[in-house]
C-alpha cells in the first residue's frame, strides 16, 4: 500500500510540473525550482510551539489550499495564484513521497502518514 500511495503522489507531482509548463504564466523557469522548498519556511512556527508549528505547516502543505489557489488563478486569470498553487501542490506531493505528512500538534514527527524521525519505529 505504501508504494501505491507514493506512486499516486508521484503522478500528482508530475501533473503539477506539466501544468506549470503548459500554462502561459510567463515566469522565469528558474523561479519555480528556486521557490520549490519555500513552503517549508512554515516550520518557523515550531520555534513558538508544536501547536502553532503544526497549524502553519499544515496550512502551507494542504492540497486544498493548493487547489484553491489553482482554481483562483484559472478563474480570475491570476498568474501568480496559479503559479503558487501549482508550486504548493507539487511541493506537497513531493513531501508525501518522502514520507512527510500533515502534522499533529503534539510533535513535528507525528504525521498523518505515521511517525518520522526519532519518533519512528525501527
Amino acid at each position: 500500500m505504501k508504494n501505491l500511495l507514493k506512486a499516486e503522489q508521484a503522478m500528482q507531482l508530475a501533473i503539477a510540473i506539466w501544468a506549470l509548463y503548459s500554462q502561459p504564466i510567463h515566469f522565469a523557469w528558474w523561479l519555480w525550482p528556486f521557490l520549490f522548498l519555500a513552503p517549508d519556511l512554515s516550520m518557523v512556527g515550531y520555534l513558538i510551539n508544536s501547536r502553532v508549528g503544526a497549524v502553519l505547516y499544515n496550512l502551507a502543505h494542504h492540497k486544498a489550499a493548493a487547489g484553491a489557489l489553482v482554481l483562483a488563478g484559472l478563474i480570475f486569470h491570476l498568474p501568480v495564484a496559479l503559479f503558487a498553487g501549482l508550486l504548493l501542490w507539487a511541493h506537497s506531493s513531493f513531501d508525501r513521497i518522502m514520507g512527510y505528512g500533515l502534522k499533529y500538534p503534539d510533535s513535528f514527527g507525528h504525521t498523518h502518514l505515521g511517525f518520522i524521525g526519532k519518533g519512528a519505529k525501527k
